[in-house]
Protein backbone atom coordinates (compact mmCIF):
# COMPACT_ATOMS: atom_id res chain seq x y z
CA UNK A 1 0.00 0.00 0.00
CA UNK A 2 1.28 3.45 -0.89
CA UNK A 3 2.09 5.45 2.22
CA UNK A 4 3.06 9.06 2.69
CA UNK A 5 6.37 10.10 4.16
CA UNK A 6 7.58 13.42 5.46
CA UNK A 7 9.64 13.85 2.29
CA UNK A 8 8.30 16.65 0.08
CA UNK A 9 9.26 16.67 -3.61
CA UNK A 10 10.72 19.81 -5.08
CA UNK A 11 8.00 21.65 -6.97
CA UNK A 12 8.70 24.52 -9.33
CA UNK A 13 6.78 27.66 -8.38
CA UNK A 14 4.35 28.24 -11.20
CA UNK A 15 1.53 30.61 -11.95
CA UNK A 16 -1.11 30.42 -14.65
CA UNK A 17 0.24 29.43 -18.08
CA UNK A 18 -1.11 29.27 -21.62
CA UNK A 19 0.14 27.82 -24.89
CA UNK A 20 3.03 29.89 -26.19
CA UNK A 21 1.46 30.72 -29.54
CA UNK A 22 -1.90 31.65 -28.07
CA UNK A 23 -0.30 33.63 -25.25
CA UNK A 24 1.77 35.71 -27.66
CA UNK A 25 -1.23 36.55 -29.78
CA UNK A 26 -3.29 37.24 -26.68
CA UNK A 27 -0.86 39.89 -25.51
CA UNK A 28 -0.72 41.59 -28.87
CA UNK A 29 -4.46 41.34 -29.39
CA UNK A 30 -5.21 42.97 -26.06
CA UNK A 31 -2.96 45.84 -27.04
CA UNK A 32 -4.93 46.43 -30.25
CA UNK A 33 -8.24 48.20 -30.65
CA UNK A 34 -11.40 46.61 -29.28
CA UNK A 35 -13.04 43.85 -31.30
CA UNK A 36 -15.65 45.07 -33.78
CA UNK A 37 -19.31 44.92 -32.79
CA UNK A 38 -21.31 42.12 -34.40
CA UNK A 39 -24.76 42.42 -35.88
CA UNK A 40 -27.60 42.26 -33.38
CA UNK A 41 -30.83 40.35 -34.02
CA UNK A 42 -34.22 41.21 -32.48
CA UNK A 43 -35.33 37.55 -32.31
CA UNK A 44 -34.40 34.11 -33.58
CA UNK A 45 -36.60 34.40 -36.65
CA UNK A 46 -34.37 37.30 -37.68
CA UNK A 47 -31.36 35.06 -37.11
CA UNK A 48 -32.77 32.39 -39.41
CA UNK A 49 -33.61 34.96 -42.08
CA UNK A 50 -30.09 36.38 -42.00
CA UNK A 51 -28.54 32.88 -41.92
CA UNK A 52 -30.04 31.81 -45.24
CA UNK A 53 -27.40 31.44 -47.96
CA UNK A 54 -24.54 31.89 -45.48
CA UNK A 55 -21.54 29.54 -45.35
CA UNK A 56 -20.51 28.60 -41.80
CA UNK A 57 -16.91 27.49 -41.29
CA UNK A 58 -16.84 25.14 -38.28
CA UNK A 59 -13.29 24.73 -36.99
CA UNK A 60 -12.95 21.52 -35.01
CA UNK A 61 -10.47 18.83 -34.05
CA UNK A 62 -10.08 16.61 -37.10
CA UNK A 63 -8.67 13.49 -35.47
CA UNK A 64 -12.00 11.96 -34.43
CA UNK A 65 -13.32 10.06 -37.45
CA UNK A 66 -16.73 9.45 -35.90
CA UNK A 67 -17.06 13.15 -35.14
CA UNK A 68 -16.04 14.08 -38.66
CA UNK A 69 -18.56 11.65 -40.12
CA UNK A 70 -21.35 12.92 -37.86
CA UNK A 71 -20.80 16.52 -38.95
CA UNK A 72 -20.41 15.66 -42.65
CA UNK A 73 -23.25 13.17 -42.96
CA UNK A 74 -25.79 14.42 -40.42
CA UNK A 75 -25.30 17.96 -39.15
CA UNK A 76 -24.32 19.39 -42.54
CA UNK A 77 -27.40 18.07 -44.40
CA UNK A 78 -29.64 19.36 -41.58
CA UNK A 79 -28.03 22.79 -41.94
CA UNK A 80 -28.67 22.68 -45.68
CA UNK A 81 -32.39 22.41 -44.94
CA UNK A 82 -32.07 25.83 -43.28
CA UNK A 83 -30.34 27.23 -46.36
CA UNK A 84 -26.93 27.15 -44.67
CA UNK A 85 -23.76 25.63 -46.07
CA UNK A 86 -21.80 24.08 -43.19
CA UNK A 87 -18.12 23.61 -43.96
CA UNK A 88 -15.99 21.59 -41.54
CA UNK A 89 -12.44 22.91 -41.10
CA UNK A 90 -10.27 20.21 -39.42
CA UNK A 91 -7.45 21.29 -37.10
CA UNK A 92 -4.96 19.32 -35.03
CA UNK A 93 -5.40 21.66 -32.04
CA UNK A 94 -8.33 23.95 -31.25
CA UNK A 95 -5.80 26.62 -30.30
CA UNK A 96 -5.09 26.90 -34.04
CA UNK A 97 -8.61 28.27 -34.52
CA UNK A 98 -8.16 30.81 -31.74
CA UNK A 99 -4.79 31.86 -33.13
CA UNK A 100 -6.47 32.57 -36.46
CA UNK A 101 -9.21 34.60 -34.75
CA UNK A 102 -6.73 36.68 -32.76
CA UNK A 103 -4.52 37.27 -35.80
CA UNK A 104 -7.48 38.50 -37.82
CA UNK A 105 -8.72 40.68 -34.99
CA UNK A 106 -5.29 42.24 -34.64
CA UNK A 107 -5.32 42.95 -38.38
CA UNK A 108 -8.70 44.67 -38.02
CA UNK A 109 -10.54 42.09 -40.08
CA UNK A 110 -14.29 42.16 -39.37
CA UNK A 111 -15.24 39.33 -41.75
CA UNK A 112 -13.25 36.63 -39.98
CA UNK A 113 -12.67 33.23 -41.56
CA UNK A 114 -13.71 31.37 -38.38
CA UNK A 115 -17.46 31.28 -37.77
CA UNK A 116 -17.85 28.51 -35.19
CA UNK A 117 -15.37 26.59 -33.00
CA UNK A 118 -15.71 23.31 -31.11
CA UNK A 119 -14.04 24.41 -27.90
CA UNK A 120 -13.65 24.06 -24.16
CA UNK A 121 -11.07 24.56 -21.43
CA UNK A 122 -7.95 26.65 -21.98
CA UNK A 123 -8.80 27.79 -25.50
CA UNK A 124 -12.14 29.16 -24.33
CA UNK A 125 -10.57 30.82 -21.29
CA UNK A 126 -7.79 32.41 -23.34
CA UNK A 127 -10.34 33.68 -25.84
CA UNK A 128 -12.40 35.21 -23.04
CA UNK A 129 -9.37 37.11 -21.79
CA UNK A 130 -8.80 38.46 -25.30
CA UNK A 131 -12.51 39.25 -25.79
CA UNK A 132 -12.38 37.00 -28.86
CA UNK A 133 -15.78 35.34 -28.38
CA UNK A 134 -19.22 36.74 -29.05
CA UNK A 135 -21.20 36.65 -25.79
CA UNK A 136 -24.82 36.93 -24.64
CA UNK A 137 -26.14 35.10 -27.71
CA UNK A 138 -26.98 31.63 -26.43
CA UNK A 139 -30.07 32.91 -24.59
CA UNK A 140 -31.59 33.55 -28.04
CA UNK A 141 -31.35 29.88 -29.02
CA UNK A 142 -34.76 28.18 -28.66
CA UNK A 143 -33.20 24.81 -27.94
CA UNK A 144 -31.37 26.13 -24.87
CA UNK A 145 -34.75 25.70 -23.16
CA UNK A 146 -34.10 21.94 -23.25
CA UNK A 147 -31.01 22.30 -21.00
CA UNK A 148 -30.91 22.59 -17.22
CA UNK A 149 -29.87 26.13 -16.24
CA UNK A 150 -28.62 24.75 -12.92
CA UNK A 151 -26.32 22.18 -14.54
CA UNK A 152 -22.82 23.13 -13.28
CA UNK A 153 -21.10 21.50 -16.26
CA UNK A 154 -22.89 23.94 -18.58
CA UNK A 155 -22.35 27.03 -16.42
CA UNK A 156 -18.57 26.81 -16.08
CA UNK A 157 -15.89 25.65 -18.48
CA UNK A 158 -12.80 24.53 -16.52
CA UNK A 159 -13.60 27.22 -13.95
CA UNK A 160 -14.33 29.96 -16.51
CA UNK A 161 -17.96 31.17 -16.42
CA UNK A 162 -19.69 30.49 -19.73
CA UNK A 163 -21.85 33.64 -19.52
CA UNK A 164 -23.61 32.98 -22.80
CA UNK A 165 -20.32 32.96 -24.75
CA UNK A 166 -20.61 29.36 -25.98
CA UNK A 167 -23.46 26.91 -26.57
CA UNK A 168 -23.21 23.41 -25.05
CA UNK A 169 -22.70 20.53 -27.47
CA UNK A 170 -22.01 17.32 -25.53
CA UNK A 171 -20.71 16.01 -22.22
CA UNK A 172 -17.75 13.83 -21.27
CA UNK A 173 -16.84 11.87 -18.17
CA UNK A 174 -13.40 10.68 -17.13
CA UNK A 175 -13.64 6.90 -16.95
CA UNK A 176 -11.48 3.90 -16.14
CA UNK A 177 -11.95 0.59 -17.95
CA UNK A 178 -10.49 -2.87 -17.44
CA UNK A 179 -10.07 -6.27 -19.09
CA UNK A 180 -12.67 -8.44 -17.38
CA UNK A 181 -10.83 -11.59 -18.49
CA UNK A 182 -7.71 -10.50 -16.62
CA UNK A 183 -9.18 -8.67 -13.60
CA UNK A 184 -11.83 -10.64 -11.72
CA UNK A 185 -12.41 -8.06 -8.97
CA UNK A 186 -11.69 -4.57 -10.30
CA UNK A 187 -10.81 -1.76 -7.89
CA UNK A 188 -13.85 0.24 -6.72
CA UNK A 189 -12.07 3.49 -5.82
CA UNK A 190 -8.96 5.38 -6.84
CA UNK A 191 -7.06 4.42 -3.64
CA UNK A 192 -7.94 0.79 -4.39
CA UNK A 193 -6.70 1.24 -7.95
CA UNK A 194 -3.32 2.54 -6.73
CA UNK A 195 -3.06 -0.36 -4.29
CA UNK A 196 -4.01 -2.79 -7.08
CA UNK A 197 -1.26 -1.36 -9.28
CA UNK A 198 1.29 -1.87 -6.52
CA UNK A 199 0.08 -5.44 -5.96
CA UNK A 200 0.22 -6.21 -9.70
CA UNK A 201 3.55 -4.77 -10.88
CA UNK A 202 3.75 -3.80 -14.53
CA UNK A 203 0.03 -4.15 -15.22
CA UNK A 204 -0.95 -0.47 -14.92
CA UNK A 205 0.27 2.84 -16.26
CA UNK A 206 -1.06 6.20 -17.44
CA UNK A 207 -0.12 8.65 -20.20
CA UNK A 208 2.55 11.07 -19.13
CA UNK A 209 1.38 14.67 -18.66
CA UNK A 210 1.00 17.05 -20.41
CA UNK A 211 -1.02 14.55 -22.43
CA UNK A 212 -4.66 15.46 -21.76
CA UNK A 213 -5.66 12.08 -20.30
CA UNK A 214 -2.54 11.85 -18.17
CA UNK A 215 -3.16 15.36 -16.85
CA UNK A 216 -6.69 14.40 -15.81
CA UNK A 217 -5.38 11.34 -13.97
CA UNK A 218 -2.87 13.55 -12.14
CA UNK A 219 -5.66 15.89 -11.01
CA UNK A 220 -7.77 12.92 -9.91
CA UNK A 221 -4.88 11.64 -7.76
CA UNK A 222 -4.52 15.10 -6.19
CA UNK A 223 -8.25 15.24 -5.45
CA UNK A 224 -8.18 11.74 -3.96
CA UNK A 225 -5.16 12.49 -1.78
CA UNK A 226 -6.89 15.64 -0.51
CA UNK A 227 -9.90 13.64 0.63
CA UNK A 228 -12.33 14.50 -2.15
CA UNK A 229 -13.22 17.17 -4.71
CA UNK A 230 -14.80 19.39 -2.08
CA UNK A 231 -11.38 19.80 -0.42
CA UNK A 232 -9.72 21.38 -3.50
CA UNK A 233 -10.63 24.98 -4.36
CA UNK A 234 -11.70 25.27 -7.99
CA UNK A 235 -9.74 28.49 -8.39
CA UNK A 236 -5.98 28.15 -8.72
CA UNK A 237 -3.60 30.00 -6.42
CA UNK A 238 0.02 29.41 -5.53
CA UNK A 239 -0.99 28.76 -1.92
CA UNK A 240 -3.57 26.16 -2.95
CA UNK A 241 -1.06 24.56 -5.27
CA UNK A 242 1.60 24.27 -2.56
CA UNK A 243 -0.96 22.87 -0.13
CA UNK A 244 -2.45 20.15 -2.32
CA UNK A 245 -0.01 19.17 -5.07
CA UNK A 246 2.88 17.63 -3.06
CA UNK A 247 0.82 14.65 -1.85
CA UNK A 248 -0.18 13.79 -5.42
CA UNK A 249 3.35 14.09 -6.76
CA UNK A 250 4.76 12.02 -3.92
CA UNK A 251 2.10 9.34 -4.40
CA UNK A 252 2.97 9.01 -8.08
CA UNK A 253 6.67 8.94 -7.29
CA UNK A 254 6.08 6.01 -4.95
CA UNK A 255 3.84 4.30 -7.50
CA UNK A 256 6.29 4.57 -10.41
CA UNK A 257 8.33 1.38 -9.75
CA UNK A 258 5.11 -0.66 -9.88
CA UNK A 259 4.05 0.68 -13.27
CA UNK A 260 4.56 -0.71 -16.75
CA UNK A 261 8.28 -0.60 -17.51
CA UNK A 262 8.77 0.45 -13.87
CA UNK A 263 7.75 4.01 -14.64
CA UNK A 264 10.92 4.64 -16.64
CA UNK A 265 8.73 5.58 -19.60
CA UNK A 266 5.05 6.42 -20.02
CA UNK A 267 2.61 6.09 -22.94
CA UNK A 268 2.65 9.28 -25.02
CA UNK A 269 -1.17 9.58 -25.13
CA UNK A 270 -4.47 7.77 -24.71
CA UNK A 271 -4.11 5.94 -28.01
CA UNK A 272 -0.74 4.55 -26.97
CA UNK A 273 -2.26 3.39 -23.67
CA UNK A 274 -5.09 1.73 -25.60
CA UNK A 275 -2.53 -0.15 -27.67
CA UNK A 276 -0.86 -1.47 -24.51
CA UNK A 277 -4.28 -2.49 -23.20
CA UNK A 278 -5.25 -4.18 -26.48
CA UNK A 279 -1.93 -6.04 -26.61
CA UNK A 280 -2.42 -7.36 -23.08
CA UNK A 281 0.52 -5.44 -21.62
CA UNK A 282 -1.67 -3.60 -19.10
CA UNK A 283 -5.08 -4.51 -17.67
CA UNK A 284 -6.60 -1.10 -16.94
CA UNK A 285 -7.04 1.96 -19.16
CA UNK A 286 -8.61 5.40 -18.90
CA UNK A 287 -10.37 7.90 -21.14
CA UNK A 288 -12.25 11.18 -21.08
CA UNK A 289 -14.37 9.89 -23.99
CA UNK A 290 -16.07 6.73 -22.69
CA UNK A 291 -18.79 6.98 -25.32
CA UNK A 292 -16.20 5.86 -27.90
CA UNK A 293 -15.40 2.62 -26.05
CA UNK A 294 -18.31 0.82 -27.68
CA UNK A 295 -17.03 1.63 -31.16
CA UNK A 296 -13.45 0.73 -30.20
CA UNK A 297 -14.60 -2.68 -28.98
CA UNK A 298 -16.82 -3.27 -32.02
CA UNK A 299 -13.95 -2.40 -34.36
CA UNK A 300 -11.53 -4.72 -32.56
CA UNK A 301 -9.29 -1.88 -31.38
CA UNK A 302 -10.05 -2.96 -27.80
CA UNK A 303 -10.82 -6.53 -26.67
CA UNK A 304 -14.42 -7.74 -26.31
CA UNK A 305 -13.76 -8.26 -22.59
CA UNK A 306 -13.38 -4.47 -22.04
CA UNK A 307 -15.67 -3.14 -19.32
CA UNK A 308 -16.07 0.22 -17.59
CA UNK A 309 -14.76 0.34 -14.02
CA UNK A 310 -17.05 2.51 -11.82
CA UNK A 311 -15.36 4.54 -9.09
CA UNK A 312 -17.36 4.99 -5.88
CA UNK A 313 -16.25 8.55 -5.22
CA UNK A 314 -16.94 9.61 -8.80
CA UNK A 315 -14.71 11.19 -11.42
CA UNK A 316 -14.40 14.52 -13.13
CA UNK A 317 -16.78 15.52 -15.91
CA UNK A 318 -17.03 18.41 -18.34
CA UNK A 319 -18.85 19.63 -21.42
CA UNK A 320 -17.77 20.67 -24.90
CA UNK A 321 -19.20 23.79 -26.50
CA UNK A 322 -19.59 25.72 -29.74
CA UNK A 323 -18.27 29.29 -29.64
CA UNK A 324 -18.64 32.13 -32.15
CA UNK A 325 -15.74 34.56 -32.65
CA UNK A 326 -16.61 38.23 -32.19
CA UNK A 327 -15.52 38.98 -35.77
CA UNK A 328 -17.17 35.97 -37.45
CA UNK A 329 -18.31 36.73 -40.99
CA UNK A 330 -21.43 34.57 -40.72
CA UNK A 331 -22.70 35.09 -37.19
CA UNK A 332 -26.35 34.38 -37.98
CA UNK A 333 -25.50 31.10 -39.67
CA UNK A 334 -23.26 30.10 -36.77
CA UNK A 335 -26.06 30.78 -34.27
CA UNK A 336 -28.50 28.77 -36.36
CA UNK A 337 -26.09 25.82 -36.55
CA UNK A 338 -25.45 25.96 -32.78
CA UNK A 339 -29.20 25.86 -32.17
CA UNK A 340 -29.58 23.01 -34.64
CA UNK A 341 -26.82 21.07 -32.86
CA UNK A 342 -28.82 21.44 -29.63
CA UNK A 343 -32.03 20.06 -31.11
CA UNK A 344 -33.39 16.80 -29.64
CA UNK A 345 -33.08 15.21 -33.08
CA UNK A 346 -29.38 16.00 -33.47
CA UNK A 347 -28.54 15.35 -29.82
CA UNK A 348 -30.18 11.89 -29.92
CA UNK A 349 -28.53 11.10 -33.24
CA UNK A 350 -25.12 12.15 -31.91
CA UNK A 351 -25.69 10.03 -28.76
CA UNK A 352 -26.15 6.85 -30.84
CA UNK A 353 -22.96 4.75 -30.39
CA UNK A 354 -23.16 3.80 -34.07
CA UNK A 355 -23.05 7.50 -35.05
CA UNK A 356 -20.78 9.24 -32.52
CA UNK A 357 -21.87 8.12 -29.07
CA UNK A 358 -21.53 11.49 -27.32
CA UNK A 359 -23.50 12.16 -24.13
CA UNK A 360 -26.29 14.71 -24.52
CA UNK A 361 -26.29 18.12 -22.83
CA UNK A 362 -30.09 18.17 -22.81
CA UNK A 363 -32.21 17.54 -19.74
CA UNK A 364 -34.24 14.72 -21.24
CA UNK A 365 -37.05 15.17 -18.72
CA UNK A 366 -37.68 18.66 -20.17
CA UNK A 367 -38.40 17.22 -23.61
CA UNK A 368 -41.70 16.32 -25.20
CA UNK A 369 -42.58 12.64 -24.88
CA UNK A 370 -41.76 11.95 -28.53
CA UNK A 371 -38.30 13.46 -28.06
CA UNK A 372 -37.75 11.59 -24.81
CA UNK A 373 -38.47 8.41 -26.76
CA UNK A 374 -35.55 9.19 -29.11
CA UNK A 375 -33.16 8.76 -26.17
CA UNK A 376 -34.99 5.82 -24.64
CA UNK A 377 -34.71 3.97 -27.94
CA UNK A 378 -30.94 4.40 -28.24
CA UNK A 379 -29.10 1.06 -28.29
CA UNK A 380 -27.55 0.02 -25.00
CA UNK A 381 -23.91 -0.92 -24.75
CA UNK A 382 -22.44 -3.97 -23.00
CA UNK A 383 -19.31 -1.90 -22.42
CA UNK A 384 -20.50 1.54 -21.32
CA UNK A 385 -23.32 2.09 -18.79
CA UNK A 386 -25.80 4.97 -19.21
CA UNK A 387 -24.47 8.47 -18.53
CA UNK A 388 -26.59 8.77 -15.37
CA UNK A 389 -24.73 5.79 -13.91
CA UNK A 390 -21.34 6.76 -15.31
CA UNK A 391 -21.55 10.30 -13.89
CA UNK A 392 -22.75 9.34 -10.40
CA UNK A 393 -20.91 11.42 -7.77
CA UNK A 394 -19.15 13.31 -10.56
CA UNK A 395 -17.30 16.53 -9.83
CA UNK A 396 -16.53 19.54 -12.00
CA UNK A 397 -13.19 20.37 -13.56
CA UNK A 398 -10.76 22.58 -11.66
CA UNK A 399 -9.83 25.97 -13.02
CA UNK A 400 -7.53 25.40 -15.99
CA UNK A 401 -4.60 27.19 -14.33
CA UNK A 402 -4.16 24.09 -12.18
CA UNK A 403 -3.30 22.04 -15.26
CA UNK A 404 0.07 23.44 -16.44
CA UNK A 405 1.26 23.90 -12.88
CA UNK A 406 0.60 20.27 -11.99
CA UNK A 407 1.94 19.02 -15.31
CA UNK A 408 5.23 20.81 -14.79
CA UNK A 409 5.51 19.57 -11.21
CA UNK A 410 4.97 16.01 -12.46
CA UNK A 411 7.58 16.43 -15.18
CA UNK A 412 10.16 17.76 -12.75
CA UNK A 413 9.60 15.22 -9.98
CA UNK A 414 8.15 12.08 -11.62
CA UNK A 415 8.67 12.18 -15.38
CA UNK A 416 12.39 12.65 -15.06
CA UNK A 417 12.66 9.63 -12.81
Amino acid sequence: MIRHTSRTPTLRRLGPLAGAGVATLLLSSCASSAAPQTEEFPDFDAVLDAAEDQTVDLWMYGGDEQGNTYVDEHLTPAAEELGITLRRVPVTDTADALNRVLSEQQAGREDGSVDLVWVNGPTFSTGRQAEAWRCEWTEMLPNMAHTDPEDPLLADDFGTPVDGCEAPWHKAQFTYFYDSDAVEEPPASLPELLDWAEANPGRFTYPGPPDFTGSVFLREVMISQAGGAEEIPLEFSQDHFEEHSPAAIETLQELAPSLWREGVTYPRDEQALNELFSNGEVDIGMTYGPARLTELVDSGALPASTRVMPIEEGTVGNASFLAIPENAADTAGAMAVANLALSPEQQALKADPDVWGQFTVLDVERLALADQARFEELPSSPVVPPYEELSENAHSELDFDWVPALDEAWRESVGRG
